[in-house]
């Protein structure tokens, strides 16, 4: 290991030393009776699994050999050639031309649709289309049914958001991307993962721990990165429909068609809607909110020989409305008229990303990425009025090329964000400006054996915050090919939105009050990763071990704890910690049975008035069983998944009168969900079922009778509010 650290440092400072100890040369095929560049040739010395690849322009270059002066040349339906060179020999041209006259072979095999490719430095789960059409996946909140890593809940009982955690941390602490650029920020924060239909997604990239400084200092606990379908490779024609016995409609589509030869263009339509009322636990109050959303996305994608160029435009228009079933809105809000919730919501996005292809010297390229973004919320909760707006503008300039050969690259650049606030909570006005301009440079090394290494480090500068620097380091090392090693380490950085974050304690009869003025949020991540791939039976057995450890230098904090009659908002002073352990294993059972089981571990901490005490509302554990069954010839589908979730720490509530209390840790319980979908030529159809066995959590909401008074609370919630969910739906695609 030290040895091979000696030789990085004298590669990267002695580069005229290693060229003259080095094979460089070019790989062609002859076409017809010209020579063409040969890319993806494997180049390697005899005997040894020290070698190369050849790029686009057939170039390669590698170290002389050590031992032997023999170089061998493999290539998908040649051949293997042997060349006997010797560095300092000149420039090699080496011609394939012996080709392999192969007999037809069919290959049958199923691709994971949820993995962690063997190839990635950074932990990062891919979640398939395939995945997340084993349950309904109608948004982006409802993606994570079938994944261990990702939690999902209600914040309240009553608006409808939901909210994601990682690593046992809130989801404001994972940074959101569509398509490699910050999406879902400030006032999208609370309602933003049902902004996205599930349809629409062509992957989803779940990242542990700090993530490349490239996207920005903003991930602490992870990064989770939507990818959309592309005209390139979508189907011309995708419908799916989607109803549930609660009387929840969806309606997506998407199409697309080409301009010309290099231009292409997608047309994404989504129509949701929420009709009808319900109240199971008979409690006065709706037990989900009433909503319609209309969500339109075109996209344009520009594909030339150096140039490419995406460019979309969203709109977005949701109305949702709640609260005590026997509130009309017709009539004067007062309290005879009852308690109700209205939040009006308009978001449109426009993003431009180009890239340029270096015709001089392979492997480098300059990108732009470009997003402008406005929110315009209006809402009011009982006698609450809040209404915000934020205009947004993100642009990031990334260059990339390599140091002496392509085991050593970098990317460098400078980012730009802007950030327009407008708050009103009541008579209280909030406004305020970000500018953040940065740089950065990564660099990454690849032995192109066992070692991958990405080192990062970007400075930032806040126009009220100053001046900030974010390292970050991820290690792969592979032991061999079954055994594998991730390691990182980072800070990551985040300026809080309160009141947008947070928006269900505005539904509560608490008093909310900001001890002192929120500042930068600081924490330092570090994590470890150990997989294992054992072949049992002719397939593959995958177990990873992850352990995570954040800790806050600065956290702004939602006191919920210390005085009953408000909620505090104030700085950190003490200690804030998380530490998650999880264990996860894949294997495919029987034949088409692929099996996935996982258990984790949270121990969350935040010093509360004073006083270290377990964060609230954090399963300390979690458990996950998913199985999925594709009969032969993928005539039928049958999914279903289990999850356990453990206690959790309720704020105490025991300064309320005793008929408003609630004990301090909240029950263990189990949901079970089940899909089966029947397969056809070009569509498909689904039946399930979600929390079958209609567990549901008794008295969601504090004094519901009272909702005007000071012990009404919507926020101390657990488990689910509705019970069963039964659904079916029809996807039709014309590819």
């Amino acid at each position: 290991m030290f040895y091979k650290y000696i030789q990085l440092f004298a590669l990267l400072l002695t580069p005229w030393f290693v060229q003259s100890q080095s094979i460089e040369g070019y790989v062609f095929e002859m076409n017809q009776r010209d020579t063409v560049a040969l890319p993806g040739v494997n180049i390697y010395w005899e005997g040894t699994q020290k070698g190369t690849v050849s790029d686009g322009k057939g170039y390669f270059r590698l170290k002389a050999g050590e031992h032997t002066h023999y170089l061998i040349f493999s290539f998908v339906g040649y051949e293997n050639d042997t060349l006997h060179v010797h560095a300092g020999e000149g420039t090699v041209r080496h011609i394939m031309v012996n080709n392999l006259n192969l007999d037809e072979v069919e290959v049958r095999t199923r691709a994971k649709t949820a993995f962690v490719s063997r190839l990635s430095t950074v932990n990062t789960t891919h979640i398939s289309t395939g995945e997340l059409q084993r349950a309904a996946c109608c948004n982006l909140s409802e993606s994570f049914e079938t994944s261990a890593s990702v939690d999902v809940s209600y914040s309240d009982a009553v608006t409808g958001a939901k909210q994601i955690e990682m690593l046992g941390l809130s989801g404001i602490y994972t940074q959101m991307m569509a398509e490699n650029m910050p999406n879902l920020r400030g006032l999208a924060t609370s309602f933003g993962l049902g902004y996205i239909p599930g349809s629409w997604m062509e992957s989803i990239q779940v990242s542990k721990g700090t993530s490349s400084v490239l996207n920005g200092y903003e991930s602490i606990s992870g990064q989770i990165n939507v990818e959309f379908k592309k005209p390139a490779t979508s189907e011309r024609l995708f419908i799916n429909l989607y109803q549930n016995h609660l009387g929840r409609s969806e309606f997506n589509f998407n199409t697309k068609w080409p301009v010309t030869k290099k231009l292409q263009t997608m047309l994404l339509g989504h129509v949701s809607r929420n009709g009808k009322s319900h109240d199971d636990n008979h409690d006065g109050f709706l037990d989900e909110p009433i909503y319609t959303q209309f969500n339109l996305f075109n996209r344009w994608d520009y594909h030339g020989d150096h140039f490419e160029a995406q460019f979309g435009i969203k709109a977005m228009q949701e109305s949702r409305k709640g609260g005590q079933s026997t509130y009309d809105a017709d009539k004067t809000r007062d309290e005879n008229n009852g308690y109700g919730i209205e939040i009006n919501t308009q978001r449109f996005e426009s993003f431009l990303k180009t890239g340029f292809i270096s015709r001089s010297r392979p492997a480098t390229s300059l990108g732009i990425q470009q997003q402008l973004s406005f929110h315009r919320l209006g809402s009011f909760f009982g006698l609450r009025d809040y209404d915000a707006e934020q205009l947004s503008y993100y642009a990031n300039a990334l260059y990339q090329s390599f140091i002496v050969n392509t085991r050593h690259t970098y990317t460098t650049g400078a980012s730009l964000t802007l950030d327009r606030y407008e708050e009103q909570l009541n008579d209280s006005i909030f406004s305020r400006r970000e500018v953040v301009p940065g740089v950065f440079f990564q660099y990454t090394y690849s032995d192109g054996e066992k070692i991958n290494l990405i080192a990062g480090l970007r400075a930032d500068h806040h126009n009220t915050f100053g001046t900030f620097f974010t390292p970050r380091l991820h290690l792969r090392y592979n032991f061999n090919a079954h055994t594998i090693l991730r390691l990182s380490a980072g800070k990551g950085f985040r300026s809080a939105n309160v009141l947008a974050e947070n928006i269900s304690l505005l539904a509560s009869g608490k008093r909310i009050v900001f001890l002192n003025e929120p500042t930068m949020e600081e924490a330092w991540n570090f994590g470890i990763n150990l997989s294992k791939h054992i072949d049992i039976a002719n397939r593959e057995l995958t177990i990873s071990l992850d352990a995570y450890r954040t800790s806050f230098v600065n956290q702004v904090l939602v006191d919920r704890d210390s005085d009953i009659s408000s909620i505090r908002i104030y700085n950190l002073e003490g200690q804030s910690r998380s530490n998650s352990l999880q264990l996860e294993a894949n294997y495919e059972l029987l034949k088409g049975l692929d099996v996935t089981a996982a258990y984790r571990l949270n121990d969350v901490k935040m010093t509360f008035g004073g006083e270290l005490l377990e964060k609230p509302m954090v399963n300390r554990h979690k458990a996950l069983l998913s199985l999925s069954y594709v009969t032969a010839l993928k005539k039928w589908q049958f999914d279903f998944t289990t999850q356990f979730n453990g206690q959790t720490r309720l704020p105490g509530t025991e300064s309320n009168p005793e008929i408003h209390q609630m004990p301090p840790v909240s029950p263990a319980f189990t949901i079970f969900n089940a899909q089966i979908t029947k397969y056809f030529r070009k569509w498909s159809l689904y039946l399930g079922g979600e929390n079958l066995t209609n567990f549901k959590q008794d008295h969601p909401l504090i004094a519901a009778e009272k909702p005007f008074g000071s012990h009404f609370d919507s926020g101390m919630i657990w488990g689910p509010v509705t019970g069963i969910k039964v659904y079916a739906g029809l996807r039709f695609s014309i590819e």
